[in-house]
């Protein structure tokens, strides 16, 4: 694979990481207009108390983003690596949460793969992810 075809600096990654500050400070609206209408998500962890989620339809999407975000420290968000062409791209980043009042503060480290649709919106998008105590 030449850089020509992968970059951190691809479409599909500027679409990513753009998407990711959003939620990441709770900006709702924008992180919403970025997702297919047929988003279809995935994410898993090897962690027994947190569920698996299979969500199709911007709607069940970002019901599950809101409330996994809230949580999320605004500004916390870092990527680590990006990787991605037109249409294809993979993040590893970071972000500090603290779930609940008296919820300890962790750090996510996660990777989030995506596919764009032809209207450069997120279609596809799977998430491994877990959490480590600061």
């Amino acid at each position: 694979m030449t850089d020509k075809q992968s970059s951190p600096d691809a479409p599909a990654v500027a679409i990513a990481r753009a998407h990711a500050e959003a939620w990441s400070h709770h900006d709702w609206d924008t992180a919403r207009a970025m997702l297919a209408p047929d988003v279809h998500v995935i994410t898993m962890t090897t962690q027994p108390d947190l569920p698996a989620t299979d969500l199709t339809g911007v709607d069940d999407y970002m019901e599950g983003l809101i409330k996994f975000a809230r949580a999320v420290e605004p500004g916390s968000a870092r990527v680590v690596a990006s990787v991605g062409d037109e249409r294809n791209s993979l993040i590893l980043l970071t972000v500090r949460a603290s779930f609940g009042p008296e919820g300890p503060n962790v750090t996510i480290p996660a990777a989030r793969l995506a596919l764009l649709d032809e209207n450069n919106k997120i279609k596809t998008e799977q998430v491994v992810f877990f959490t480590l105590p600061d």
